[in-house]
């Protein structure tokens, strides 16, 4: 995805994003449009988050402006969005320690680098995901069982399975439709748990339904053959040829070391106020690792949360500035060079340094 982690060592900036998802790609846009150095923790080895290590290849739909943009182009664009301002990228490696200093925090990563920065803005999402194991077939994960799809090509000409009644689930079943010789989606429940459209889709598709029904063998040698399906009220099982089974049963999230900051939690996310802000003195969260009244979990909402957390950063860092940015589109790229070199970047300017309106 064409970025690169920082050496150890030490990294001074204004803002560090924990996180390097899409929110926290917009955020590191949005910083630097700012005047703001930044670098983003993640413990991935490359950017994007869960869009770019679960489903690049998934097409996404709410995204203003993009009637549909499949994941890895909008991570893509949103790296090219972001690259004029030179943010670093510390990945494979957590953001482990923060101790409050004079003008600001000090955060140890688990690599041991060490980021002085002046705020921080949580942009981890739920944190790290573990698939929910499918009760059988575990012995044949990777060799046609699998939780996600990176390649859209597994499903070419094969039959597949779906179990799983969410978004995800549905989306799955979806994507295979027009590359695979058959579909069928498997759901404990007669009613599913996903948007109104996707349901919609699903049940004009060519997608077998088989509903209020579990699976309960996953067949095969050296790879899936087929599975079994009990039906409720049925007797026996129902056995189903398959190769590829996508088993889209959800994910447990850990916020990590993220939850021992002394951060004020909901349930798993960081309770904010209007600003954005945490109980902690400049640390902002967004995206679906913040939680407030009213608040929906979408892609499309965390770029609005993020935008709103830097602002309100900017003007604590500086008091001279003001909360609103100005209009992007008034402003003409200076010829000079934006991104800082070395390791440790400094800020350019009070405002939107390297720009000139």
């Amino acid at each position: 995805m064409g970025t690169t982690t920082a050496p150890a060592g030490e990294v001074t900036v204004d803002v560090l994003f924990v996180g390097a998802g899409p929110v926290g790609l917009f955020g590191a846009y949005y910083a630097g449009f700012r005047g703001l150095t930044t670098a983003l923790v993640d413990p991935l080895p490359e950017a994007g988050g869960q869009v770019q290590a679960i489903y690049p290849e998934k097409n996404i739909y709410d995204i203003a402006g993009l009637p549909a943009v499949q994941g890895q182009q909008l991570i893509r664009n949103l790296l090219e969005q972001a690259k004029p301002f030179g943010p670093r990228f510390l990945l494979s490696q957590q953001a482990s320690d923060i101790r409050e200093v004079a003008d600001g925090w000090r955060v140890t990563t688990s690599s041991g680098v060490v980021v002085n920065t002046r705020a921080v803005i949580v942009t981890s999402g739920v944190g790290s995901v573990t698939p929910r194991p499918l009760p059988a077939g575990e012995e044949l994960l990777g060799r046609g069982l699998c939780y996600f799809v990176p390649q859209l090509e597994v499903f070419d000409g094969k039959d597949v399975v779906v179990v799983g009644g969410g978004d995800s689930a549905l989306d799955w079943a979806l994507a295979a439709v027009p590359r695979a010789r058959s579909v069928t989606l498997v759901h404990r429940r007669k009613q599913f748990r996903a948007h109104e459209h996707s349901v919609a889709q699903v049940k004009d598709s060519p997608c077998h339904l088989v509903l209020d029904a579990t699976v309960t063998a996953v067949r095969g040698n050296d790879s899936v053959e087929s599975v079994d399906v009990t039906v409720r009220g049925e007797d026996g099982a129902r056995e189903l040829k398959a190769q590829v089974v996508v088993a889209a049963l959800g994910f447990l999230m850990d916020l990590g070391p993220i939850a021992g900051w002394g951060l004020e939690m909901e349930g798993r996310a960081i309770r904010v106020d209007t600003r954005m802000r945490t109980n902690l003195p400049r640390v902002y969260a967004a995206g679906d690792a913040a939680t407030f009244p009213g608040k929906v979990k979408l892609i499309a909402v965390g770029f609005g949360e993020v935008a709103l957390a830097v602002n309100n950063a900017a003007v604590e860092l500086n008091p001279d500035a003001t909360l609103a940015p100005g209009h992007s589109s008034d402003l003409v790229p200076a010829s000079e060079p934006l991104a800082p070199e070395g390791n440790s970047a400094q800020p350019r300017s009070k405002e939107v340094a390297g720009w000139r309106s």
